[in-house]
């Protein structure tokens, strides 16, 4: 459900709208609205959380697949997930100054797969107390977003992450264990997230 006013991108504005449930998403007139989710997305940290037995054997590769790095290359991951989204929604160039301000300020992060020095794939999000708000992944090379994925999670795991928002289920994602969660109980996730202190960099 979509508000009728457009938003300020500043940083303050963006951290209190995630801290409510809440995201911008830039429409296809251009213009950028904030929007909410019931059901809302969720991918678990726990047991839940399904690695498909093929993505399993790639990762155990030696050496690895892809070389994983985190906040490497920021700016190139955002520009990267704007292109891969063909429908021409979701991301513009308004977007990727307000989340770049996030990531300068220790905010937003960026998970990358590169091979042979060239970004392949990856994702990015949003990190505030113990909630991760995933917000885009792309890939150029088969598995790269999935391998950058599990990455993300074993990572939040180790920094005792509770929530790994994901704000829409879909079928690659369900692969993964992804549900749909009432708003009413994600909000409540959610609270209860942000009273932590977990350090994603």
């Amino acid at each position: 459900m979509a508000s009728r006013k457009k938003i300020d991108l500043d940083p303050e504005t963006l951290l209190s709208a995630y801290a409510q449930g809440i995201f911008p998403m830039a429409d296809r007139d251009g213009s950028i609205r904030f929007y909410t989710a019931d059901p809302r997305g969720v991918i678990p940290l726990d047991d839940r959380f399904h690695v498909p037995s093929t993505l399993r054997q790639l990762m155990r590769k030696d050496p690895p697949v892809f070389e994983i790095r985190i906040d490497y290359d920021f700016g190139s991951t955002m520009r990267a997930c704007m292109e891969a989204r063909r429908d021409g929604t979701w991301i513009n160039q308004e977007l990727i100054a307000a989340y770049t301000r996030l990531h300068e300020l220790g905010f937003a992060h960026s998970v990358e797969a590169w091979d042979d020095g060239q970004l392949v794939g990856g994702l990015y999000g949003v990190s505030m107390g113990g909630a991760f708000f995933g917000e885009s992944m792309f890939h150029r090379k088969t598995d790269a977003s999935k391998v950058a994925l599990v990455h993300l999670v074993n990572r939040l795991r180790e920094r005792k992450f509770d929530l790994l928002d994901s704000q829409a289920t879909t079928s690659h994602l369900r692969r993964f264990g992804a549900i749909d969660m009432p708003a009413a109980e994600y909000l409540i996730r959610l609270r209860k997230a942000l009273t932590k202190r977990c350090e994603f960099a």
